[in-house]
């Protein structure tokens, strides 16, 4: 499902219109990304949470030539499904 589907599915079952479907998500999304920047969590109760975690610097191989080079540590983004969720699934 891409995020037009998501717009789509949204709208029709809330009985909305697709512009006010789409500020909505486009609401949702930004809240958690300022949350996930702010060093903070999302959870929504049966859904999952939605929080940072961070990847220490490691040495990779450059598949093409074989070399040694050094990937930065970084922030990522993580999901865990919550419990009602894993269990429809």
């Amino acid at each position: 499902m891409n995020k037009a589907e998501l717009i789509n599915k949204i709208a029709d079952d809330a009985g909305v219109t697709k512009t006010q479907a789409n500020a909505a998500l486009d609401s949702f999304v930004e809240a958690v990304t300022k949350t996930l920047k702010g060093g903070g969590k999302v959870t929504l109760v049966g859904f999952g949470t939605f929080s940072v975690s961070k990847r220490a610097a490691r040495n990779g191989r450059n598949p093409q030539t074989g070399e040694v080079i050094k990937i930065k540590a970084r922030k990522v983004a993580r999901f865990k499904a919550g419990k009602e969720l894993s269990a429809k699934l």
